[in-house]
């Protein structure tokens, strides 16, 4: 039997091919004989407890101008897919959550969904973090701004960030004595309304921020190390950062033995950790990256990877 297997994500025609990590794992499962359906955010809807999509069938094409074809428009319950694979993009917004109740649907009549809808519920990026906090730096998550100036006293040099979105956006560095403190905490918070996260410093950001992937809690064992252009704090490659390929430190497969167990127990099958020197920043699983940098850089096909772990979970389920 062929494996149907559809993607929610962003609008294919936007992407970038040569870095994208959704196409590569639409490459790899065309590879396997795999059918693809297409699908975005707007295409999925519910009706009598039971969750439909807009579909179409998708052919991709490893090339940089013409990447794709899609098939003609089909009405179908998603749980007539063996699997599902969850890439929208944040932000991480009220839609993106009720997306995930629909998909949640699917799995209870047997879809294998990647990464488990529940889970996507639970674990935000920034802030899952803290329940490792033996591997990150100080850290405190409030919409006080009093609270904020305290933080910022005891620690002198801060991070902070908002929770909800990614790619490095809104991201501020602020140390003790800067005069646009006041404007920066006011406008993050937006005035004490919106919780953010502030974290201790990393000096070692010039080294890079390091995109660790995860597979059912195990890391491959090459990083990508974002290095942030000449003047600027972010390492993100949205934000301008430059990717150079690094083996991974015991200290880095350390913290993957932190986090992987619980990872797996929670469904999570594909996720990136962002690491600056030795700590913890991030815990990437609803679109993580770099899947097509590394491959290139050591020669390997992450993507496969992945799909082995959803092959061997799709046997079991029948």
């Amino acid at each position: 039997m062929t494996v149907q297997l559809g993607v929610v994500m962003d609008d294919i025609a936007t992407i970038k091919p040569y870095k994208d990590s959704s196409f590569a794992m639409l490459l790899a499962a065309q590879a396997r004989g795999w059918m693809l359906w297409y699908m975005e955010l707007s295409d999925l809807f519910l009706r009598d407890g039971v969750a439909y999509a807009q579909m179409r069938s998708v052919q991709v094409i490893d090339n940089k101008t013409n990447w794709f074809e899609l098939g003609e428009v089909h009405l179908q319950p998603l749980h007539s897919l063996n699997v599902i694979l969850m890439r929208k993009d944040p932000p991480f917004n009220i839609e993106y959550i009720m997306a995930t109740y629909l998909l949640e649907h699917a799995e209870k009549l047997g879809t294998l969904v990647v990464n488990k809808p529940q889970s996507l519920r639970d674990v935000n990026e920034k802030l899952y973090t803290t329940w490792f906090p033996h591997c990150c730096v100080a850290s405190l998550v409030t919409r006080r701004i009093a609270q904020l100036r305290e933080f910022l006293t005891i620690q002198q040099n801060i991070v902070i960030k908002p929770l909800d979105s990614m790619g490095g956006d809104s991201i501020f560095r602020v140390q003790q004595g800067d005069l646009n403190t006041s404007v920066i905490f006011e406008t993050i918070t937006q005035r004490e309304q919106k919780y953010v996260m502030a974290q201790q410093f990393i000096p070692e950001i010039t080294q890079g921020d390091k995109r660790i992937l995860l597979i059912n809690g195990e890391p491959i064992p090459y990083a990508l190390a974002r290095i942030p252009q000449v003047g600027e704090l972010r390492g993100n490659l949205a934000a301008g950062g430059r990717g150079v390929g690094v083996a991974l430190t015991e200290r880095d497969i350390w913290i993957c033995e932190q986090v992987g167990a619980t990872l797996r127990e929670k469904g999570l099958l594909f996720v990136g950790l962002d690491v600056i020197g030795d700590y913890l920043t991030e815990i990437n699983v609803t679109s993580p990256t770099c899947i097509r940098e590394l491959d290139q850089l050591f020669g390997l096909n992450i993507a496969d990877k992945l799909l082995d772990v959803i092959a061997s979970r799709l046997v079991q389920h029948n």
